[in-house]
């Protein structure tokens, strides 16, 4: 079975100028099949591909994705949002309730599941009517609920499992009028880069991956999914995270 879907043959990808974000470009870039591809960041990138389509958006806010959506003319058969923060300067993830403070768990929720969220009302229209397309938003497996047997994190588990939510909404309400359409959450597992930098110390040998090599795998389990999967969110391996 091929790792990539012959029908795709337009794609998108928002927070391209990220690790993870940059590895979807360059391996979707890669497939002879791909004839146009959207690659969406804050920060002006080059690509070498003439099947590259680079757009700078400054602000991830409600009218600038209106704007932008208003400017893309033709149906994309996948839609891939790797946008999404762990930690800034200013901020770690808490490990007790003590260093919870409103103004990070505030940005949290912005950046990680009200950006997502908007990024598919916006843009999940242009989805190629009447074919299995597919919209994916990176998620992770510490937003499982049932998964959470250490605690710690509040304000990016929160987030991730607000996500979670709301791509299980949206895929009901999509599903009503495109029912071939599918919505899910995936999770990269633990990715060599900036997000993961300060936690690597505590990775077990052999799971520390590559960008390229993550994203490899979750295109492969993308090509695999049904509209029955839609609303529940994906392991890079093809494995379930519940809820």
């Amino acid at each position: 079975m091929s790792d990539f879907s012959p029908s795709i043959k337009s794609a998108m990808v928002f927070g391209a100028s990220g690790a993870i974000g940059r590895a979807f470009v360059d391996t979707l870039a890669s497939k002879p099949q791909l004839q146009h591809l959207y690659a969406i960041s804050r920060k002006a990138e080059s690509y070498r591909s003439p099947t590259i389509t680079p757009l700078t958006l400054n602000t991830f806010d409600d009218d600038s994705l209106k704007a932008l959506a208003a400017t893309i003319n033709q149906p994309i058969d996948l839609i891939i949002i790797a946008t999404g923060v762990l930690h800034t300067e200013a901020y770690q993830p808490e490990k007790s309730l003590k260093q919870l403070t409103e103004a990070n768990a505030i940005n949290m929720f912005q950046t990680n599941t009200l950006i997502p969220a908007l990024i598919i009302k916006h843009f999940s229209p242009k989805l190629r009517k009447k074919s299995p397309s597919i919209l994916a938003t990176l998620s992770a497996r510490v937003g499982s609920i049932s998964d959470n047997h250490l605690g710690g994190w509040y304000s990016y588990r929160t987030s991730k499992a607000a996500l979670n939510m709301m791509i299980k909404c949206a895929a009901i309400e999509i599903a009503r009028k495109e029912p071939q359409h599918i919505l899910v959450g995936i999770h990269p597992g633990t990715v060599d880069s900036n997000l993961s930098k300060p936690f690597q110390a505590h990775v077990k040998e052999g799971q520390l991956q590559s960008p390229e090599a993550s994203v490899k795998q979750l295109i492969a389990t993308l090509c695999k999914l049904s509209s029955s999967d839609s609303g529940h969110c994906f392991a890079y391996d093809g494995s379930e995270i519940f809820p």
